[in-house]
Order: C-alpha cells, then structure tokens, then sequence
C-alpha cells in the first residue's frame, strides 16, 4: 500500500513553528516514500473554527512549498460520523452517560485525592432504562462514552519504540458531546480509515489517545496506521509553544522578521535530530537527507536567534533568481544580478538590501574626514566602464601617490563613498555608485 499521511491541523488559531514541524516531517516522510500528503482541516470545533485560520494555515503551508495531494474538512464529514456512531451505538461499544461537568469533576476529584487514577467509573452502564427515561424527562441530554476493551494495547512507534497500555487504565473517552456533536477522538478515526492513512505523525501530547484510538479502529474496523509521536517543540527558554497566544507564528516569522521559508524548513526539518543544522537551498535536498529514525526522544528546542542566524547563511547563498520577486515587492524594480551578489554577504534578511540600495542609487552625505586626502583620490578616479577590478586598480593608484595604507587609505574612503563604516566589499559596490557619484561624494557632496 502506497504511504498515506496527512497533517490535520484545526482553523482556531495561527499556525506556530511546532505545528509547522509536524506538518514538515510528514510532508518528508511522505516525499521520501513517494506517497501522498493530505491536508485535513479539523474544523468540528465551530464556535472557535474561523475562515481567516484555515486560509492562514494554507498560505503558510503554501509559502513553505508543503504542496498538499488531497484536502478534506471535517465539517463536510458530519453524516458519516453520524453513521459510525449508529454502528458503534448498536453494538453496544458507545453508551449514554448522563453526569453533568460538575458531577464529573467532583469524581476526579474524589479520585485524585485518594491517590487513585481519575478513570471514568462507568456508572452510566448501571444505569436502566427507567433511569435514563427519568434523566431525560428532568432535560438532561447524554454525551456517549466509547467502551474500551480492558486488554492491553500495543504498538511500536516509529519515535518511541514498544509502547504499552493496559486498556483498564485507561478512561472510556467521550465522543459525542451532549449537542450530538462528534469530537475529536472519533472523527480522526474515522477520517483516517476512511482515507486510508498508512502512518499518523503527531505531537506526543497525542501517545494516550493512541492507545484508545487503536481500539476505535478495531470497532469500526479500519486499518490501525503506524504511528510515530515526536517530542514537542519548545521556545528558547523550554516554555511550550500555543497558537492561541501566536507564539512563533509562521506568520509573524514571514511578515514581520523576514525570515526566508528554506530558512525555517532548514532548521525545523533538523530539530530534534542528529543531523546538524546546515543551510539548505531546496525541499528536495531536505527529502533526501530525511529519515524519521534520526528523530530523537529529546525536547527539542526552537532559538529565534539561530533561525536568524540560518537566514542569513541562505541568503548568501541564494541566487538573484530566487529573490527577484522579493525585491521587487520592496520597490526595487531595478535591482539586478550584480547589485544582489555585491550586497547579499551583509544580509540577514532580503528587507536590508533596502539600505544598500539607497547607498548605491540614491543621494548620501558622506563622511568628509580627510578632505585633502579624498580630493587626491578624487583626482586618480579610472575613467568609466566600471568593473570588479576599478576598486583595486584606483585604490592602488592612491596608495603609490599619498603613501597611504591598510585602514588609513581604506576607512576614509569607504565613509566618503557610503556614509558608513562597514558593508558590502567595495569592488562590488563602486561600480554601482558610478563615476559620476563617487566624484562628488568625495567632494563632500551629497550625491
């Protein structure tokens, strides 16, 4: 059977750099194997579900390159979870429970201060029909409870190897609310039967809804998928990610830090392995290094400083090609090859080559120190054309005349030129700034 995985994140919340891990990882997984990737929206929960969220998680998925094969929602799924709900209600595997929230936390409470689990202690199954016929006339609706097996449930992760449960330590899950709505706990079951997922990469927050949702699978009888559960990604300083409170969204990552998408995929497709974080330029070099058992158990760790530090290296590397668009879209029309390759080595991201272009084609004060002595390289100015190789001949030329050397000949004429310091190599810049620029701004003009 061909690998099938799909990354089903719910519209309620801005995608983080953890969700985007998953989705990334499966999204290798399902490259290196040649199968397919689904992109499934789990949208049941309506009230907090928001049209601009499942927008949001495509353009960030888009921008990443994580083309998706299939696409599914929830929301267009309601009658077949009604379905299997019938099926598993007349085989006795889902039952009415009709406690409401208080009475339920008062037994986990009780629970929990006798030292003891706070598992579900079936008093719904005790119940008869004259009881539940008394619960009803009083307006109490029942939510239903899966009945589990108290057998034990086995698998082996692809992340955490043997993994063992004994199903009378576990707590019969809740699947239908008392709205007759479906939650989570059944709707993945039925949807990854239904589109036959081979494996199911998820977060290990999701280990003990595996060993009930195993069970499920065997109830509706759809193929139990191979799973693997990764560590959770944490911030900088071990504190867990949240969409509800957009921590590192991929959003705020793309529009506001300008941090390139290979920059972010780079670093995410590494985390938590023992592959070293390297730049890379395309998803096909990422695939290619992929291998779910380099994933360690360890928490990996998610530095803003180190994705910065990333972006940088890439966009050293990234051909004119590949930013064009992103120039552009800054107002550089005119920006080309060479004006790129002479100001990317000083870039940490693509909005900076704003400032470079200003030194190169807009008007700067220098900074005059040393009148007499830029008045002399005035005067030695090569003639137009202008190539990589004007810089060393004039520079030569000023030295032989003034006996000028080192960081006495080159820092007076770098701030005369720029206006600043430090930056790109002027061999790359002169013939940028042109003749005619250099000549004035030398002069002390502004040019």
């Amino acid at each position: 059977m061909s690998v099938a995985v799909r990354f089903a994140p719910s519209p309620t919340g801005l995608l983080h750099v953890g969700n985007v891990r998953l989705a990334l990882v499966n999204w290798l997984f399902a490259r290196k194997a040649g199968g397919n990737f689904l992109l499934r929206l789990d949208d049941t929960d309506e009230e907090r579900s928001k049209p601009e969220y499942a927008e949001g998680i495509e353009r960030d998925l888009t921008w990443l390159g994580l083309t998706w094969d299939r696409f599914a929602r929830e929301s267009d799924r309601y009658g077949r979870y009604d379905e299997v709900a019938a099926a598993l209600k007349a085989s006795g595997r889902l039952y009415p429970c009709y406690e409401t929230p208080e009475e339920l936390n008062l037994k986990r409470a009780s629970l929990v201060s006798q030292g003891r689990p706070p598992i579900y202690d079936r008093a719904a199954l005790r119940l008869g029909d004259t009881d539940r016929a008394r619960l009803e006339s009083e307006g109490r609706k029942p939510h239903w409870r899966f009945k589990l097996e108290h057998t034990p449930v086995e698998w082996t992760d692809l992340v955490r190897g043997p993994v063992h449960f004994e199903g009378s330590a576990l707590s019969d899950p809740v699947l239908i609310r008392e709205d007759g709505r479906p939650l989570y706990t059944l709707t993945s079951v039925v949807d990854d039967a239904d589109l036959a997922i081979t494996h199911v990469i998820r977060g290990e927050d999701h280990v003990a809804n595996t060993a009930v949702q195993i069970q499920i699978f065997q109830a509706v009888g759809g193929a139990v998928p191979v799973f693997a559960h990764l560590p959770l990604l944490t911030d900088a300083t071990g504190q867990g990610l949240s969409k509800r409170l957009g921590s590192l969204s991929v959003a705020s990552l793309r529009e506001e830090e300008g941090i390139e998408p290979m920059a972010l995929a780079s670093l995410l497709a590494k985390l938590g392995t023992s592959d070293a974080i390297e730049p890379r330029l395309t998803l096909d070099e990422l695939v290619a290094e992929f291998d779910i058992a380099k994933v360690s158990r360890a928490t990996p760790k998610f530095d803003p400083e180190e994705l910065l530090r990333l972006n940088a290296r890439i966009l050293h590397l990234l051909p004119f090609e590949r930013v064009a668009g992103e120039l552009a879209a800054l107002g550089l029309d005119d920006a080309d090859a060479a004006f790129w390759e002479a100001v990317r080595p000083n870039l940490s991201r693509v909005a900076e080559a704003r400032d470079w272009w200003a030194v190169t084609h807009a008007p700067v004060a220098p900074a005059a120190d040393d009148p007499a002595f830029l008045a002399e390289a005035a005067a030695l100015l090569p003639e137009e054309p202008w190539d990589l190789s004007t810089w060393g001949t004039w520079t030569g030329a000023v030295k032989a005349k003034t006996g000028r050397k080192g960081k006495d000949l080159f820092l007076p004429l770098r701030r005369a030129l720029t206006g600043r310091d430090h930056g790109p190599e002027l061999k790359n810049l002169l013939p940028l700034i042109g003749r005619t620029r250099a000549q004035k701004r030398l002069a002390g003009e502004t040019a």
